[in-house]
This record gives structure tokens, C-alpha cells and sequence, in this order.
């Protein structure tokens, strides 16, 4: 039975139905997507807040520059709520720790488009509970999810393909992230970017996922309000001149740096500690609560699942009360990145629910603002603006970011949507790509691929492209040799059927179709009778009405009407204008295939013309090709032979090949690398060309 959601989704989905347009359908689902997420994102914002004010908030301000500051709450809250992360993790998650953004990424190159709302709901109400109760997690990888999981369910209520449910997994993951990191362009260029290793982006899902992230953005900020970015005191800060550029060098190795621990901590943790832990997997999140509890006594920051302790650090006010040095501060930063990558592992590594991405900012952020005082600290009086100790801070987070999940564009665009400004984009550009070029391995996405041509997804691509560049009207056959009145007899009709074909014939009457009549009518109608086809019966008594009939347009895509053929399993679907609905023409499955065939043909030609090796590749994959139609035989061996020099400009018949030579020659490879099979046994044989043979082996004679 299906859960009220979806019940009434498919109420909608009948009373709604979708226009057959391929865009079209993609930006009006994306529309209704990225609403749901942005107020699914608004709920879990809320949600958050009140969690975070009403437990770990008022236990511990994880906002201040404290240290060493023991609580008991602080330890205690952290492992309570492990355990109820591992009692979610065991009975409700099957044990499975895949956290938001790989979840999103397997989907997508994996499952076809296919997320389920289930796994995903949990994963985020889990995440509220972890950062509430002090977990070092982020809710921004699992809101991710969900909007992805949004988009993939809508995609389930119409007759979508996998590229288009692909499509809007993409958009609702972009919804996602635009709406809870206020990043609406970032969001899409993020959610397009993380399915791969390289510096790539799914071009096909780019504008659905822009669609969706502004209405997401939109939503979301109608209900939290539009008036602060997530770092509303860096939008003052800029690029001042070429010396800054030292630090922002020193800091985009540097993040890459800390990318390479981030993974090193997460990789230990959920691959070596966990499985070598004797504890059951309910209990393992509970530890490790315990041991990010421990981790807060000493930096309560690590806490900070909201960004409060770096929006402070860029306020000049937040350094004065304690008076504290800049190498100081930079040491503190530096505590904070390291110990919040050791208790993200501790935290989401051993199972409580909750994403990376969050932290990951958080580490470059902190990793930023080490460097920045560093810098302030040590170099001659004058030669830094004293601002670029605060400017350091949002350019560190891009740096982690793109280092971390291997999208250095998305991070240059997100924080730059973060601070409101394109003050600092150059250095952040630096930043990014560098940390990027350093740590691009060591992604803390598992699931990536290196680039499109790895991912299942795009493995049709070539002929997916040339069936959307061609539209029906190009193949479509606007007089139909097989039209016939509806007064045609089924004699006649039988009589028209050529053996070993399966015609389609048009009913028509006055230049209007009427309906089809396919063999398997006929042979139906012929079936029922004794005595063969009845005599009375005409063409329009047993056709199918074309009010009943599939149809397709002269401006629609080939790839539409042949997934179309592939549903239906009807050999021709009737051409009508959009406009007049009147019928121009018919439109058969074997002419598409002949396109095809003829296109890739052509292709192939120019390709093996253009580069020597494949062609040398594709002789040999021919020969390959032919030798494994070959039964085998024990006594047997096939080999390919240069052409004997007593039997060059003599054909296979003088020759006498087979007794001559102990040869069976089943087929001539031509110097162009076409194989010509079976032999022309009258031909003569030239030089350049190769012989493919089966030499039989002569039994040993016996011995006493």
C-alpha cells in the first residue's frame, strides 16, 4: 500500500497531466521540486535551530574562543546521541553508513536516477539529532540527499527515462544545497559537479538543476528572510593588491593538505578502527560520541555544527577581550581544523547520521584563519592589510571544499554567494585549484567516477546525441505506401502481406487517418475463423482507432519517438502536426534503425581514416570478431597468414589451397582492413593482402 504522500502525488499526477515537450516537462518538474525542497530545507532549518538552542546550546556556546573547559553535558550528550544514532543506524539503516553526498552520486551513476525518501528522511532527522546533541556532522550533505530523493521521486509519477529521472536527482540534490547554504548558482554548480573526480560537470542536468536551486533559494528565503548571507561581516573584504597573493599561495596547499588528513581521519576511522572495534554496531556510535565529547572539553568549536565560531572570527570585536597574541590565534585556528576533521571521523565515521560537506567547510574555514593571522603575525609592519586576516577565512573554506569533494568551480562560485561579494574571487580562483590539484585523489567521495565516459549513465551517449540533433520530420514518410480505404477487404490486405514482413497498413479516407491495421490484427481475425479470413469483413471493422494510437509530432526528437517504440512495441507510430492535428505522414522503427546503422557507419569510416591505431585495433577486433563464430575444434587452429609467394596473382581454386597448403582459407583480409568472408575462390590473391585459415594438424604416425 502506498504511504499518503505518494497517494496524493499520483492525484495530482491525473489531474495534472504533463506536456509532451521535452523541455517542457523537465523545468515545470524542476519548478515543483525545488519548491518542495526549499520548504523541506526551511523545515529542517527550523528544526535545527531549536534543537541546537534547546540541548548542546545550553550546556556549551560553541560560538566563543574557549578551551579547555570540562562539562559534564558536554561528554554526556554527545554519546546519547550516538546511541540513539546507532540504534538508527542497526534497526533502522541495516547498518549502511553512506552519508548524503555519496549516497546522491551512487544513485545517479548506479541505480539509474532511483533514491527512495526513506533511507534519506531518516538520514536528515538523524542529522538534526547528532548536531543537537553535539556530534560534529553537517546537515548539508544529507539535505542534499533528500532534495535529490525529492526530485527521483517525482520523476516516478511520469513515464520519464532514466535520463531525465537522472535529470531531476541532479536538480532536487542543486535544490538542496542552494536553499540551505543560501547558494542558489553554487547549489547547481555543486550538485552538477560532485558525481565526478575531475573538473566536470553534468552539462544535460545544468539547467533543471539552476531551475530548481532558484526556486529553492526563493522558498527558502521567503520563509528565513533575505536579508543575511551565511557571512554577512565578509562582505566588506577584498583583494587589495599582488603581495596578498603570498599568503593565499601558502593557504591553497595548505587546504589541499588538510583535505588529504580529512580523508585520512574518515578513511581510518569507517575502514580500520570501526571493523577492529568489539562492540556492536549499535553501541560503536556511542563511542564514538564519547570520544567527540572528550574532543569538545578541549575545543568546544568542534561542536559547532552552524557555523557561529567562524562568523564570529571575521569580527574585529571577537579578538579584543582576551588579548590573546596573533600566533596565539593562529595556533587556536589550527587546533580547531585538526580536531574537527578527528571528531567529524569520530562522529559520522562511526555511524551517528550526518554529512562531511558542513564540516568540511568548517575546516577550511578555521584552516583559513590560522594562515591569516600567521601572515598578519610574521610578516614586516605595512605589508599586509590587517583585513586579510578575516579574508583568509571564507577563501579557506573554498579550498577545503574543493579539495574535499573535488569541485573546485562550485567552491569558487558558493563562497563568493556566501559573502555576498566578488571582492575576494581572485585569490579564492587560486585557492581552490590549487588545494584541488593537490588533494583531487583523496576525495571523501567514494562514488565519483573520474568523468563522464566511466559513468554507466553516459555509456549510450553517442547515439543518445545523434537521436536528439534529428527530429521525425527528417524520417518520417509523408506518403505511406501502405494506406488503404476503410473499405478494403482482409483478402485484400492479406494479399498486400510480403513473406517475412510485417507491414503496417494506414486506414485512411479524404487525406485523414483513420486507424491501423497491423498483421497481428489479421492474423487474429484469421485465427477465430475455420475458414480462413471472413469474407464480410473490411478495414475499418478491425483496426485500432487513432484516437487509440500513440502519436508523434514533426518537430519531436528521435530519441522520444523511439522510446515510444521501445513502450508501445508498435514497428509505426502516425506523424500529426502539433498545430492542426491533421496527419502528415507515418513513422516506421526500421528507418531509424537504417539511420543509424548508416550514420555510425559513416562515423566509423571517418574515424578509422583518422586514426591509424584504431584501425589497426579494429582489424584485429574484426578477425577477433570472425574467429569466434567458429566452432572449435581440438584438431583445429586458426591463424592469419601472409599470402604464400607461389600462390600470389593465382586464385584459391588453382592453387589448390587446402591440399596444396594442409589450409582451409575461410576468409581474405584486404589491405583496407575489410574482411571478405567467405573467399572468392576465383579471385586472384595479391601480396598485401592476409589469409584467415584453419590448419588442421596432422596426427602422428605410430610407433612400436
Amino acid at each position: 500500500m502506498q504511504p499518503p504522500f505518494l497517494r496524493t502525488l499520483h492525484a495530482l499526477r491525473r489531474r495534472l497531466p504533463m506536456p509532451n515537450g521535452h523541455w517542457a516537462r523537465r523545468l515545470i518538474l524542476s519548478v515543483i521540486v525545488g519548491t518542495v525542497a526549499g520548504l523541506v530545507s526551511a523545515g529542517l532549518e527550523d528544526l535545527l535551530r531549536l534543537g541546537t538552542d534547546h540541548f548542546i546550546g545550553t550546556a556549551r556556546h560553541v560560538g566563543d574562543a574557549s578551551i579547555f573547559e570540562f562539562r559534564w553535558p558536554v561528554l554526556v550528550m554527545p554519546t546519547v546521541g550516538g546511541l540513539i544514532g546507532g540504534l538508527v543506524l542497526a534497526f533502522l539503516l541495516n547498518g549502511d553508513r553512506t552519508h548524503g553526498v555519496v549516497e546522491y552520486t551512487n544513485a545517479f551513476h548506479r541505480q539509474m536516477g532511483r533514491l527512495r525518501l526513506r533511507r534519506p528522511v531518516i538520514n536528515a532527522l538523524g542529522s538534526i539529532a547528532t548536531i543537537s546533541s553535539g556530534g560534529s556532522a553537517g546537515m548539508e550533505g544529507p539535505i542534499s540527499a533528500l532534495g535529490a530523493a525529492i526530485g527521483s521521486t517525482f520523476s516516478r509519477l511520469f513515464p520519464l527515462t532514466p535520463q531525465d529521472r537522472r535529470v531531476l536527482l541532479v536538480a532536487g540534490c542543486a535544490a538542496g544545497i542552494g536553499a540551505i547554504f543560501r547558494t542558489p548558482l553554487g547549489g547547481a554548480l555543486f550538485a552538477a559537479s560532485v558525481l565526478y573526480s575531475d573538473p566536470e560537470f553534468e552539462g544535460d542536468a545544468l539547467v533543471s538543476s539552476v531551475v530548481a536551486s532558484v526556486m529553492s533559494y526563493a522558498t527558502f528565503v521567503s520563509i528565513w528572510g533575505a536579508g543575511e548571507t551565511l557571512l554577512p561581516k565578509a562582505s566588506a573584504l577584498r583583494f587589495e593588491s599582488a603581495v596578498e597573493l603570498i599568503p593565499y599561495a601558502v593557504l591553497g596547499p595548505v587546504c589541499g593538505v588538510m583535505g588529504i588528513f580529512f580523508y585520512g581521519c574518515m578513511h581510518t576511522v569507517e575502514h580500520r578502527l570501526v571493523r577492529r572495534w568489539p562492540l556492536p554496531i549499535w553501541l560503536l556510535p556511542a563511542f564514538g560520541g564519547l570520544l567527540t565529547g572528550v574532543l569538545a572539553c578541549i575545543l568546544p568549536q568542534v561542536m559547532d555544527g552552524r557555523y557561529l565560531f567562524l562568523q564570529n572570527a571575521l569580527d574585529p570585536a571577537f579578538y579584543t577581550p582576551l588579548g590573546w597574541s596573533l600566533l596565539k590565534w593562529s595556533a587556536l585556528f589550527a587546533a580547531v581544523a585538526v580536531l574537527k576533521c578527528v571528531a567529524t571521523a569520530c562522529t559520522v565515521g562511526s555511524g551517528m547520521p550526518g554529512g562531511v560537506l558542513g564540516p568540511s567547510v568548517a575546516v577550511g574555514g578555521a584552516t583559513g584563519g590560522a594562515i591569516g593571522a600567521l601572515a598578519i603575525a610574521v610578516a614586516p609592519e605595512g605589508m599586509f592589510d590587517p583585513s586579510l586576516q578575516y579574508a583568509l577565512i571564507p577563501v579557506g573554506m573554498g579550498g577545503v571544499v574543493a579539495c574535499a569533494m573535488g569541485t573546485p568551480l562550485a567552491a569558487v562560485v558558493m563562497v563568493t554567494e556566501m559573502t555576498g561579494s566578488y571582492g575576494l574571487i581572485a585569490p579564492l580562483m587560486l585557492v581552490c585549484i590549487t588545494s584541488y590539484v593537490i588533494g583531487r585523489r583523496w576525495s571523501l567521495n567514494p562514488a565519483q567516477v573520474r568523468s563522464s565516459v566511466e559513468s554507466p549513465a553516459h555509456l549510450a551517449d553517442p547515439i543518445i546525441h545523434t537521436l536528439e540533433s534529428w527530429t521525425v520530420g527528417h524520417l518520417m514518410e509523408s506518403n505511406w505506401a501502405l494506406t488503404v480505404p476503410p473499405n478494403t477487404g482482409l483478402d485484400e490486405l492479406a494479399a498486400r502481406i510480403e513473406p517475412g514482413t510485417r507491414p503496417v497498413f494506414a486506414v485512411a479516407e479524404a487525406g485523414e487517418l483513420l486507424g491501423v491495421v497491423s498483421v497481428a490484427d489479421i492474423t487474429a481475425i484469421g485465427a477465430e475463423s475455420a475458414s480462413g479470413l471472413p469474407g464480410l469483413l473490411v478495414a475499418s471493422d478491425i483496426m485500432t482507432p487513432s484516437s487509440d494510437l500513440v502519436v508523434v509530432h514533426p518537430e519531436s526528437q528521435l530519441y522520444d519517438a523511439l522510446t515510444l517504440f521501445g513502450r508501445t512495441n508498435h514497428e509505426v507510430l502516425p506523424v500529426f502536426s502539433r498545430r492542426r492535428r491533421a496527419w502528415v505522414g507515418m513513422l516506421s522503427r526500421r528507418s531509424v534503425v537504417d539511420r543509424l546503422r548508416a550514420h555510425f557507419e559513416e562515423a566509423r569510416e571517418a574515424m578509422l581514416e583518422e586514426h591509424i591505431g584504431l584501425a589497426a585495433i579494429g582489424r584485429d577486433l574484426q578477425m577477433q570478431q570472425l574467429m569466434m563464430t567458429i566452432s572449435p575444434v581440438r584438431t583445429e587452429r586458426v591463424q592469419r597468414l601472409f599470402v604464400p609467394i607461389d600462390a600470389i596473382g593465382k586464385s584459391l581454386r588453382e592453387t589448390d589451397f587446402r591440399r596444396r597448403y594442409g589450409a582451409n582459407v575461410i576468409a581474405v583480409e584486404q589491405r583496407d582492413g575489410s574482411c571478405q568472408c567467405p573467399p572468392d575462390l576465383d579471385a586472384p590473391l595479391r601480396t598485401e593482402q592476409r589469409l584467415l585459415v584453419i590448419i588442421e594438424d596432422r596426427p602422428e604416425p605410430e610407433t612400436d
